[in-house]
């Protein structure tokens, strides 16, 4: 068997101090927050641990279940989903999606990634759920699960409620945990679009974050609006390869929401670079397979290994101790079979990633075991 042991690297490794600002960038907002969206640092704060309603930010985490069903086989972007009344009724922004009319999953998700559309958000809880209030249930279990401490859903849109709230800081988790599904991009990056209704008519779709058209790099993800809430924004960005989540709360109006998160954007970006360490393309190298009709497997990282540095760092030295598990057929492509830490210069683990093989692994057969023999016996001759 191949053990894959360590690896000497020779990138940069720079951990950058948190940028605590407070409102040192004069911002609008009542609480805001700028996040890497790799390593989760915070690089800018500004009350991120005031609960606050959040108005149509919560569909972050709708479209994180969504997402997540997606990418578990549970849902398929072509599934059909019937509008039930309840889902028809619903105040708010809206399609006007009448009850008893059928749509894709992907034409409501769409709805709901540009035009924050309250009746296709509670059309997809019922299909996923069965109801809005086991929907619900499954919003908080997953928000427990992220750890956050200080969010609380009663709904999946965002309307307002008194036990309805979460912080910047939270709202940066969720939206960290969407970004890892990048699918999601393809749609709250659209500035416009359109519904076409079975009657064939057509719902102009607009963009609620007016930033995906007018900030280089904008691509998500999601704003909000109520009278309680005032103007919200999570936003992502990407230049290069660091990727950027901000999330502004209760700003006084669309367009200082719009400024600040611009602020903390540019900010970050003028600030900061990430590097990539090791990329998830490139194989660790190969590791035995058990019981398999192949007797060896690339294993790769389940993502990149990615440091985010002051643009001013310089390299430094750092190693990989990768550890991975016993491979034995049959494996899904995808499979976490180890770990890799990442130990600094001064042998500091400063993060750990997970490895997976990237292929499907058949277990052999009776007659893959005699090809095996006959290739071992004939290659000794």
């Amino acid at each position: 068997m191949k053990k894959i042991l360590m690896i000497f690297l020779a990138f940069s490794l720079f951990t950058p101090m948190v940028n605590a600002e407070g409102d040192s960038l004069n911002l609008s907002s009542t609480s805001a927050i700028l996040m890497d969206a790799q390593s989760g640092k915070i690089l800018y704060e500004k009350n991120i641990d005031e609960k606050l309603p959040m108005a149509s930010m919560t569909k972050i985490m709708s479209m994180l279940l969504i997402m997540e069903s997606i990418d578990n086989g549970t849902l398929s972007y072509n599934d059909k989903v019937l509008i039930s009344e309840n889902a028809s009724g619903m105040g708010g922004s809206q399609v006007f999606l009448q009850a008893g009319e059928e749509y894709t999953v992907e034409n409501l998700l769409k709805c709901i990634a540009i035009a924050s559309a309250n009746d296709a958000v509670v059309a997809m809880a019922e299909k996923i759920s069965g109801s809005v209030d086991a929907f619900v249930e499954l919003m908080n279990t997953r928000a427990k699960e992220l750890d956050l401490k200080n969010t609380n859903f009663t709904n999946p849109h965002g309307l307002d409620d008194e036990n309805h709230y979460s912080t910047a800081y939270d709202m940066a988790l969720i939206a960290k945990e969407l970004l890892k599904h990048e699918s999601i991009l393809k749609y709250t990056s659209l500035y416009e679009d359109y519904l076409t209704k079975p009657d064939g008519s057509q719902i102009w779709l607009v963009n609620t974050n007016r930033l995906v058209r007018f900030y280089d790099g904008v691509d998500g993800l999601k704003t909000g609006y109520t009278t309680e809430a005032g103007y919200c924004l999570t936003a992502t960005a990407k230049k290069q390869d660091l990727r950027l989540i901000s999330v502004v709360m209760a700003a006084p109006s669309a367009e200082e929401r719009s400024s600040d998160t611009s602020t903390l954007l540019s900010y970050g970006f003028n600030s900061f670079k990430s590097n990539v360490i090791y990329s998830k393309e490139d194989s660790l190298g190969k590791v035995s397979v058990e019981k398999g009709k192949i007797k060896e497997v690339d294993v790769y990282l389940k993502e990149d290994a990615t440091e985010l540095l002051n643009v001013t760092a310089k390299p430094n030295e750092y190693t990989f101790n990768i550890k991975v598990d016993k491979i034995k057929a049959p494996v899904k492509s995808g499979t976490v079979v180890g770990t890799t830490q990442i130990i600094n210069n001064e042998g500091d683990i400063v993060a750990e990633v997970e490895i997976i093989v990237k292929e499907d692994i058949e277990k052999a057969g009776f007659f893959d075991y005699l090809k095996q023999s006959f290739k071992f016996i004939t290659s000794g001759i």
